[in-house]
Protein backbone atom coordinates (compact mmCIF):
# COMPACT_ATOMS: atom_id res chain seq x y z
CA UNK A 1 0.00 0.00 0.00
CA UNK A 2 1.46 3.34 -0.98
CA UNK A 3 1.90 6.04 1.66
CA UNK A 4 -0.55 8.28 -0.26
CA UNK A 5 -3.24 5.58 -0.26
CA UNK A 6 -2.57 4.89 3.42
CA UNK A 7 -3.05 8.56 4.29
CA UNK A 8 -6.27 8.63 2.30
CA UNK A 9 -7.64 5.60 4.14
CA UNK A 10 -6.73 7.11 7.50
CA UNK A 11 -8.58 10.33 6.64
CA UNK A 12 -11.61 8.31 5.56
CA UNK A 13 -11.64 6.28 8.78
CA UNK A 14 -11.20 9.42 10.86
CA UNK A 15 -14.22 11.00 9.17
CA UNK A 16 -16.33 7.96 10.01
CA UNK A 17 -15.26 8.01 13.64
CA UNK A 18 -15.89 11.72 14.15
CA UNK A 19 -18.41 12.15 16.97
CA UNK A 20 -21.52 14.27 16.72
CA UNK A 21 -20.31 16.32 19.67
CA UNK A 22 -16.96 17.23 18.16
CA UNK A 23 -16.56 20.98 17.86
CA UNK A 24 -18.15 21.34 14.45
CA UNK A 25 -16.85 23.60 11.67
CA UNK A 26 -19.03 26.10 9.93
CA UNK A 27 -20.75 24.59 6.94
CA UNK A 28 -19.52 25.95 3.60
CA UNK A 29 -21.77 28.69 2.33
CA UNK A 30 -20.97 27.76 -1.25
CA UNK A 31 -19.85 24.58 -3.06
CA UNK A 32 -16.12 23.84 -2.90
CA UNK A 33 -14.18 24.84 -5.97
CA UNK A 34 -12.77 21.95 -7.92
CA UNK A 35 -9.39 20.84 -6.65
CA UNK A 36 -9.69 22.24 -3.10
CA UNK A 37 -10.40 20.65 0.22
CA UNK A 38 -11.61 22.50 3.29
CA UNK A 39 -11.08 21.91 7.00
CA UNK A 40 -12.19 24.16 9.83
CA UNK A 41 -10.38 22.96 12.90
CA UNK A 42 -10.87 23.55 16.59
CA UNK A 43 -8.55 26.31 17.82
CA UNK A 44 -6.93 23.93 20.27
CA UNK A 45 -6.09 21.29 17.66
CA UNK A 46 -4.69 23.35 14.80
CA UNK A 47 -0.95 23.54 14.32
CA UNK A 48 -0.51 27.29 14.65
CA UNK A 49 3.11 27.21 13.52
CA UNK A 50 4.12 29.40 16.46
CA UNK A 51 1.45 31.97 15.75
CA UNK A 52 0.45 32.29 19.39
CA UNK A 53 -3.05 33.03 20.64
CA UNK A 54 -5.57 34.98 18.62
CA UNK A 55 -5.44 38.76 19.06
CA UNK A 56 -8.28 41.22 19.38
CA UNK A 57 -9.08 42.95 16.13
CA UNK A 58 -9.25 46.70 16.87
CA UNK A 59 -10.84 47.36 13.50
CA UNK A 60 -13.68 44.97 14.18
CA UNK A 61 -12.69 42.63 11.35
CA UNK A 62 -13.54 38.96 11.24
CA UNK A 63 -10.47 37.63 13.06
CA UNK A 64 -7.07 39.23 13.66
CA UNK A 65 -4.51 37.98 11.14
CA UNK A 66 -1.65 35.71 12.12
CA UNK A 67 1.63 37.47 12.95
CA UNK A 68 3.28 35.47 10.13
CA UNK A 69 0.61 36.36 7.58
CA UNK A 70 2.44 36.60 4.28
CA UNK A 71 -0.33 37.59 1.88
CA UNK A 72 -3.51 39.59 1.82
CA UNK A 73 -6.58 39.64 -0.39
CA UNK A 74 -9.71 41.76 -0.31
CA UNK A 75 -12.90 39.73 0.15
CA UNK A 76 -16.18 41.61 -0.15
CA UNK A 77 -14.41 44.82 0.79
CA UNK A 78 -12.55 43.33 3.77
CA UNK A 79 -8.76 42.97 3.67
CA UNK A 80 -8.02 39.43 4.83
CA UNK A 81 -4.44 38.56 5.67
CA UNK A 82 -3.52 34.89 5.64
CA UNK A 83 -0.57 32.64 6.21
CA UNK A 84 0.54 30.73 3.14
CA UNK A 85 2.21 27.38 3.75
CA UNK A 86 3.78 25.45 0.92
CA UNK A 87 3.19 21.74 1.33
CA UNK A 88 3.47 18.46 -0.55
CA UNK A 89 -0.13 17.96 -1.62
CA UNK A 90 -2.13 18.02 -4.82
CA UNK A 91 -4.71 20.66 -3.95
CA UNK A 92 -5.20 23.88 -2.00
CA UNK A 93 -6.50 23.53 1.54
CA UNK A 94 -7.96 26.12 3.90
CA UNK A 95 -7.98 26.18 7.71
CA UNK A 96 -9.72 28.82 9.82
CA UNK A 97 -9.05 28.88 13.56
CA UNK A 98 -8.88 31.44 16.34
CA UNK A 99 -5.74 33.00 14.88
CA UNK A 100 -7.11 33.52 11.39
CA UNK A 101 -6.80 31.91 7.98
CA UNK A 102 -4.09 29.52 6.82
CA UNK A 103 -3.83 28.42 3.20
CA UNK A 104 -1.83 25.29 2.39
CA UNK A 105 -0.87 24.99 -1.25
CA UNK A 106 1.46 22.86 -3.39
CA UNK A 107 4.77 24.47 -4.28
CA UNK A 108 4.00 24.43 -7.99
CA UNK A 109 0.85 26.60 -7.75
CA UNK A 110 1.49 30.24 -8.64
CA UNK A 111 0.72 32.96 -6.09
CA UNK A 112 -1.93 34.52 -8.31
CA UNK A 113 -3.71 31.15 -8.43
CA UNK A 114 -3.56 30.88 -4.63
CA UNK A 115 -5.14 34.34 -4.33
CA UNK A 116 -7.83 33.38 -6.83
CA UNK A 117 -8.63 30.21 -4.88
CA UNK A 118 -9.04 32.31 -1.73
CA UNK A 119 -11.42 34.64 -3.56
CA UNK A 120 -13.46 31.69 -4.82
CA UNK A 121 -13.83 30.47 -1.22
CA UNK A 122 -14.66 33.92 0.11
CA UNK A 123 -18.16 33.05 1.37
CA UNK A 124 -16.94 30.09 3.39
CA UNK A 125 -13.86 31.94 4.64
CA UNK A 126 -15.77 35.04 5.77
CA UNK A 127 -18.47 32.93 7.44
CA UNK A 128 -15.85 30.83 9.24
CA UNK A 129 -13.91 33.88 10.42
CA UNK A 130 -17.12 35.47 11.70
CA UNK A 131 -18.00 32.26 13.54
CA UNK A 132 -14.59 32.23 15.22
CA UNK A 133 -15.09 35.85 16.32
CA UNK A 134 -18.52 35.08 17.74
CA UNK A 135 -17.21 32.00 19.52
CA UNK A 136 -14.41 34.02 21.12
CA UNK A 137 -16.95 36.59 22.31
CA UNK A 138 -19.17 33.85 23.79
CA UNK A 139 -16.24 32.32 25.62
CA UNK A 140 -15.18 35.67 27.00
CA UNK A 141 -18.69 36.45 28.25
CA UNK A 142 -19.01 32.97 29.79
CA UNK A 143 -15.90 33.27 31.95
CA UNK A 144 -16.81 33.12 35.60
CA UNK A 145 -15.43 35.52 38.18
CA UNK A 146 -14.99 33.23 41.17
CA UNK A 147 -16.03 35.52 44.00
CA UNK A 148 -18.98 36.45 46.12
CA UNK A 149 -21.62 37.77 43.71
CA UNK A 150 -20.20 35.96 40.68
CA UNK A 151 -22.64 34.07 38.48
CA UNK A 152 -22.62 30.51 37.13
CA UNK A 153 -25.09 28.56 35.00
CA UNK A 154 -27.00 25.59 36.41
CA UNK A 155 -29.59 23.71 34.34
CA UNK A 156 -29.79 26.63 31.96
CA UNK A 157 -30.43 29.30 34.60
CA UNK A 158 -28.08 31.79 36.27
CA UNK A 159 -27.12 31.12 39.88
CA UNK A 160 -25.31 33.70 42.02
CA UNK A 161 -22.40 32.60 44.18
CA UNK A 162 -22.90 33.71 47.79
CA UNK A 163 -19.83 33.27 49.98
CA UNK A 164 -21.57 33.57 53.31
CA UNK A 165 -19.20 32.44 56.04
CA UNK A 166 -20.80 29.35 57.57
CA UNK A 167 -24.38 30.47 56.87
CA UNK A 168 -25.57 27.64 59.09
CA UNK A 169 -23.64 25.14 56.95
CA UNK A 170 -20.60 23.05 57.74
CA UNK A 171 -17.34 24.53 56.51
CA UNK A 172 -17.01 23.90 52.78
CA UNK A 173 -20.63 22.81 52.42
CA UNK A 174 -22.64 24.16 49.50
CA UNK A 175 -26.40 24.52 49.18
CA UNK A 176 -28.69 25.92 46.51
CA UNK A 177 -30.99 28.56 47.97
CA UNK A 178 -33.87 30.70 46.69
CA UNK A 179 -33.16 34.18 45.32
CA UNK A 180 -31.94 36.76 47.81
CA UNK A 181 -34.58 39.09 49.22
CA UNK A 182 -34.07 42.76 49.84
CA UNK A 183 -33.27 41.94 53.44
CA UNK A 184 -30.54 39.37 52.81
CA UNK A 185 -28.90 40.43 49.57
CA UNK A 186 -25.18 39.73 49.61
CA UNK A 187 -22.84 42.64 50.20
CA UNK A 188 -19.17 43.30 49.63
CA UNK A 189 -16.67 44.17 52.37
CA UNK A 190 -17.49 47.87 52.01
CA UNK A 191 -21.22 47.23 52.43
CA UNK A 192 -22.14 47.70 48.76
CA UNK A 193 -24.48 45.19 47.08
CA UNK A 194 -22.55 42.29 45.52
CA UNK A 195 -22.36 42.37 41.73
CA UNK A 196 -25.04 40.43 39.86
CA UNK A 197 -26.79 39.42 43.11
CA UNK A 198 -30.12 40.80 41.93
CA UNK A 199 -29.58 40.42 38.18
CA UNK A 200 -32.86 39.17 36.72
CA UNK A 201 -33.16 35.97 34.75
CA UNK A 202 -34.67 35.83 31.26
CA UNK A 203 -38.19 35.70 32.72
CA UNK A 204 -37.56 38.65 35.03
CA UNK A 205 -37.02 36.64 38.22
CA UNK A 206 -34.04 37.11 40.51
CA UNK A 207 -31.54 34.24 40.20
CA UNK A 208 -31.15 31.54 42.81
CA UNK A 209 -28.13 31.63 45.09
CA UNK A 210 -25.44 29.06 45.71
CA UNK A 211 -24.47 29.34 49.36
CA UNK A 212 -20.80 28.49 49.79
CA UNK A 213 -19.68 28.03 53.41
CA UNK A 214 -16.20 29.48 53.03
CA UNK A 215 -14.55 32.44 54.73
CA UNK A 216 -15.39 35.79 53.21
CA UNK A 217 -11.74 36.24 52.29
CA UNK A 218 -11.48 32.89 50.45
CA UNK A 219 -9.47 33.27 47.26
CA UNK A 220 -10.84 32.63 43.76
CA UNK A 221 -9.16 29.23 43.40
CA UNK A 222 -10.78 27.93 46.58
CA UNK A 223 -14.21 29.21 45.58
CA UNK A 224 -13.82 27.79 42.07
CA UNK A 225 -12.83 24.36 43.34
CA UNK A 226 -15.74 24.27 45.77
CA UNK A 227 -18.34 25.38 43.22
CA UNK A 228 -17.07 23.15 40.42
CA UNK A 229 -17.02 20.22 42.83
CA UNK A 230 -20.68 20.89 43.58
CA UNK A 231 -21.51 21.17 39.88
CA UNK A 232 -19.85 17.82 39.21
CA UNK A 233 -21.77 16.15 42.05
CA UNK A 234 -24.98 17.58 40.63
CA UNK A 235 -23.97 16.35 37.18
CA UNK A 236 -23.56 12.79 38.48
CA UNK A 237 -26.95 12.93 40.17
CA UNK A 238 -28.89 14.47 37.28
CA UNK A 239 -27.18 12.39 34.59
CA UNK A 240 -27.87 9.17 36.49
CA UNK A 241 -31.57 10.09 36.72
CA UNK A 242 -31.83 10.89 33.01
CA UNK A 243 -29.88 7.77 32.00
CA UNK A 244 -32.29 5.61 34.02
CA UNK A 245 -35.23 7.36 32.34
CA UNK A 246 -33.97 6.74 28.80
CA UNK A 247 -32.70 3.23 29.53
CA UNK A 248 -36.27 2.20 30.20
CA UNK A 249 -37.63 3.92 27.10
CA UNK A 250 -34.96 2.62 24.73
CA UNK A 251 -34.60 -0.85 26.16
CA UNK A 252 -30.84 -0.57 26.70
CA UNK A 253 -28.54 -0.91 29.68
CA UNK A 254 -25.67 1.39 30.64
CA UNK A 255 -23.03 -0.65 32.44
CA UNK A 256 -20.86 2.28 33.45
CA UNK A 257 -21.62 6.00 33.58
CA UNK A 258 -18.77 8.44 34.15
CA UNK A 259 -18.06 12.14 33.84
CA UNK A 260 -15.82 13.55 31.14
CA UNK A 261 -13.87 16.76 30.67
CA UNK A 262 -12.94 16.08 27.03
CA UNK A 263 -11.90 19.05 24.95
CA UNK A 264 -14.47 18.73 22.18
CA UNK A 265 -17.01 16.00 22.97
CA UNK A 266 -20.17 16.41 24.98
CA UNK A 267 -20.60 12.67 25.25
CA UNK A 268 -19.44 9.27 24.06
CA UNK A 269 -20.56 5.65 24.24
CA UNK A 270 -19.02 2.32 23.33
CA UNK A 271 -20.34 -1.11 22.51
CA UNK A 272 -19.52 -2.38 26.01
CA UNK A 273 -22.20 -0.15 27.51
CA UNK A 274 -19.88 2.53 28.90
CA UNK A 275 -21.20 6.09 28.60
CA UNK A 276 -19.28 9.27 29.33
CA UNK A 277 -20.95 12.69 29.63
CA UNK A 278 -19.19 16.02 29.96
CA UNK A 279 -19.82 17.44 33.40
CA UNK A 280 -20.40 20.94 32.00
CA UNK A 281 -23.66 19.71 30.51
CA UNK A 282 -25.10 20.45 33.96
CA UNK A 283 -24.90 24.13 32.96
CA UNK A 284 -27.38 23.51 30.12
CA UNK A 285 -31.17 23.21 30.22
CA UNK A 286 -32.58 19.79 31.02
CA UNK A 287 -33.84 19.47 27.43
CA UNK A 288 -30.24 19.70 26.18
CA UNK A 289 -29.05 17.15 28.73
CA UNK A 290 -31.85 14.81 27.68
CA UNK A 291 -30.79 15.09 24.05
CA UNK A 292 -27.16 14.20 24.79
CA UNK A 293 -28.16 11.32 27.04
CA UNK A 294 -30.63 9.99 24.46
CA UNK A 295 -28.00 10.39 21.74
CA UNK A 296 -25.44 8.31 23.60
CA UNK A 297 -27.92 5.63 24.67
CA UNK A 298 -29.19 5.40 21.11
CA UNK A 299 -25.65 4.37 20.18
CA UNK A 300 -26.12 1.26 22.31
CA UNK A 301 -28.68 0.21 19.70
CA UNK A 302 -27.10 1.76 16.60
CA UNK A 303 -23.34 2.32 16.83
CA UNK A 304 -23.39 4.77 13.91
CA UNK A 305 -25.09 7.94 12.71
CA UNK A 306 -27.35 6.29 10.18
CA UNK A 307 -30.98 7.14 9.49
CA UNK A 308 -31.92 4.31 11.84
CA UNK A 309 -29.86 5.89 14.59
CA UNK A 310 -31.56 9.29 14.22
CA UNK A 311 -34.95 7.58 14.18
CA UNK A 312 -34.09 6.08 17.58
CA UNK A 313 -33.11 9.49 18.94
CA UNK A 314 -36.28 11.09 17.57
CA UNK A 315 -38.45 8.40 19.13
CA UNK A 316 -37.58 9.71 22.60
CA UNK A 317 -36.57 13.33 21.87
CA UNK A 318 -38.80 14.46 18.97
CA UNK A 319 -37.36 18.00 18.83
CA UNK A 320 -33.72 17.01 19.26
CA UNK A 321 -32.59 19.30 16.42
CA UNK A 322 -33.02 22.39 18.60
CA UNK A 323 -30.72 21.09 21.31
CA UNK A 324 -28.26 19.78 18.73
CA UNK A 325 -28.05 23.22 17.11
CA UNK A 326 -27.62 24.87 20.52
CA UNK A 327 -24.64 22.67 21.32
CA UNK A 328 -23.13 23.33 17.89
CA UNK A 329 -23.34 27.05 18.59
CA UNK A 330 -21.84 26.53 22.02
CA UNK A 331 -18.61 25.25 20.55
CA UNK A 332 -15.99 23.64 22.72
CA UNK A 333 -17.16 21.63 25.70
CA UNK A 334 -14.21 22.58 27.90
CA UNK A 335 -14.36 26.35 27.51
Amino acid sequence: MTSRLGRGLRRFVDSLQRGLFDDAPAAPAAPMPTGTDVAAADPATVDRGGAGPARADPAGGAVAPRPQASREVVLDGQPIAFRLVRVRRRSIGFVVDGAGLTVRAPKWIALRDVDEAVREKRRWILASLAEQRERAARLASARVVWRDGGSIAYLGRPVVIAVAGDGGLDVGEIALAPPATDGDAATTDDGAPAANDRAPTANGEAPSRLLVALPRDADEARIRDAVQGWLQREARRVFAERVAHFEARLGVRVKRLSLSSAATRWGSANANGAVRLHWRLIEHPLATIDYVVAHELAHLREMNHSARFWAVVRSVVPDYEQSRARLRRQGRADR
